[in-house]
């Protein structure tokens, strides 16, 4: 754990890629294989489930610290952060307490089904026997809440100049569905096989939303354009007759869309597919909303109403292996004749489509194409360059996101409540209304869009304003207008305002528009008529 700690020290207080990398190098090069496994993991969204709540960790600190719970829950939000909390208020260690990283997680997820007894014993024997960085990476290790600024791209940079590995094969390698319980760092980073899993994914590819003006892409005849559907992105997996489905998320959806089953008897093996799921009418031949998909997201398994109700098929974007080769380095005008060809040869009933191609004779005409995206289900154009490779995480000059405007509307704050981490100090989690003859009715959050100095304005102004208090949440005097601005927008019974909204923040600070100038809740659902 001493090492680990340091490791997380050496993260937290630099900002340099340069210094974040050549650390994670060097406890990787020297860090023992158990302990390394579990640092991936962490560091790439696989923790060990929580086995004690948050309530009961705050409640034993303030009672190992002898403060009463108030005072407890007083610093808590002051501090920001639950962990640091519990390390500040807790006294000296009594003794010393050596153990590795990965003997405190097994310590950790061994008392999965103990008694609270044994849990909080052992939750106190840690605290008493581990310095204040050591208790503070303890509890990190108990709530879960990683923020260690680094992504997995950098991890895997550090991975490749610690081991000599290229870094593209890295990233290949810690994709798909792997714990440190089914590996080991030999099998997971140094065995010469990477594509022995056969449900292991590709890394996928992803684009920046267009910097500059479009015709200064060059030829527009260079480009592939697409629709950017809105629904989930995945991979279809096609091996050793199996399938599997893969967000990009690295989440395995396989159960979730059985559909996908029959392309089996239809696709050979070795087939991988890039594309997005999509609820869909195969009637009219046409996306559902995605508010049709959404049932289905947390669905382990699927029930026949839902099937009907929503029938899926994949929208098919690119095509990265074909009967076992690796196709990513081949131009994309070529992957995409050979994923034309073989859906074209398919039966028109099976859940598969690909994407159409949006064709134009200049950018003008794709302009005008892209104009009519929300209309259609879509949110914009991709733009991908037909010459170029395949290749992974977020890179620029060869694929665009090329998206609509968002929708807007101006709304009035009502609530607010502190966020957290290094804004813990600050007011910057809003609720907003709109008005309903002369009442104020609440239809959404959000909690980005605002420079730093933006933020603590409105929260000095948010602590002289207060009308009344319900836990964390400010109940504020309705005064101030915010454009909203949102992706869309759909019907919901669970909300007051009957209305949903998908990716809302901020857009502006309108301190040029009155309060009864604010949209209403008839502007919202005329939105919702005719986009949602």
């Amino acid at each position: 754990m001493k090492d680990f700690a340091a490791l997380f020290t050496a993260l937290d207080q630099t900002t340099k890629t340069s210094v974040k990398t050549a650390a994670l190098a060097d406890y990787f090069a020297s860090a023992p294989e158990d302990d390394k496994i579990w640092t991936i993991a962490l560091l790439s969204g696989r923790r060990p489930r929580r086995a004690i709540t948050t309530t009961k960790l705050r409640e034993w600190a303030a009672e190992h610290a002898g403060i009463p719970l108030w005072l407890f829950e007083a610093c808590y939000p002051v501090v920001g952060d639950l962990s640091e909390t519990i390390a500040l208020v807790l006294p000296e260690p009594q003794s010393r307490v050596e153990k590795s990283l990965s003997a405190w997680i097994a310590t950790l997820r061994g008392l999965d089904n103990a008694e609270d007894d044994v849990r909080k014993a052992t939750i106190l024997e840690a605290w008493d026997g581990l310095p204040p960085i050591e208790r503070f990476v303890f509890n990190k290790l108990i709530t879960g809440g990683w923020r260690m600024g680094v992504s997995q791209k950098l991890m895997t940079r550090a991975l490749a100049k610690a081991t000599g590995i290229e870094e593209a094969e890295l990233t290949h390698r810690l994709m798909g569905d792997w714990s440190p319980d089914s590996v080991s760092w030999e099998s997971l980073i140094e065995a010469p096989d990477p594509t022995a899993d056969l449900s292991r994914p590709y890394p996928f590819y992803l684009a920046y939303q267009l910097e500059q003006e479009s015709h200064e892409l060059g030829d527009v005849s260079d480009w592939l354009a697409e629709r950017k559907w809105d629904g989930i992105r995945g991979q279809l997996i096609l091996r050793g007759g199996e399938r599997y489905l893969w967000s990009r998320g690295e989440e395995l959806m396989t159960d979730r869309f059985p559909e996908f089953a029959q392309l089996i008897d239809f696709l050979p093996s070795g087939t991988v597919i890039d594309g997005e799921v999509l609820a869909y009418d195969r009637a009219a031949e046409a996306p559902l909303s995605f508010n049709k998909l959404q049932p289905r997201i947390g669905r382990k398994t699927v029930p026949k109403k839902l099937l009907t109700e929503a029938p899926c098929i994949l929208m098919a974007y690119d095509l990265l292996e074909w009967q076992g080769a690796d196709l990513r380095q081949t131009p994309l005008a070529d992957r995409r004749s050979i994923l034309e060809e073989a859906i074209a040869a398919l039966p028109p009933v099976l859940p598969l489509r690909i994407s159409p191609r949006v064709a134009a004779d200049d950018w003008d005409g794709l302009a005008q194409a892209r104009a009519i995206s929300r209309e259609i289900g879509a949110e914009g154009l991709m733009l991908k360059r037909l010459n170029a490779p395949y290749l992974a995480g977020r890179k620029k000059g060869d694929w665009w996101k090329w998206k609509v405007d968002p929708l807007t509307i101006d709304a009035v704050m009502i609530y607010a409540q502190a966020g957290s981490g290094r804004r813990a100090t600050l007011y910057t989690d809003f609720t907003f209304a709109v008005w309903n003859g002369n009442d104020l009715v609440p239809f959404t959050k959000a909690y980005s869009g605002l420079t730093d100095a933006e933020f603590r304005e409105i929260t000095a102004w948010v602590r002289k304003n207060t009308t009344d208090r319900f836990g964390p949440v400010r109940q504020v005097t309705p005064h101030h207008v915010f454009e909203i601005a949102f992706e869309g927008i759909q019907a919901s019974p669970r909300h007051k305002s009957g209305v949903a909204l998908r990716f809302p923040r901020m857009a502006r600070w309108r301190k040029d528009k009155p309060l009864q100038e604010a949209n209403t809740l008839d502007d919202l659902n005329q939105m919702l008529a005719q986009y949602g």
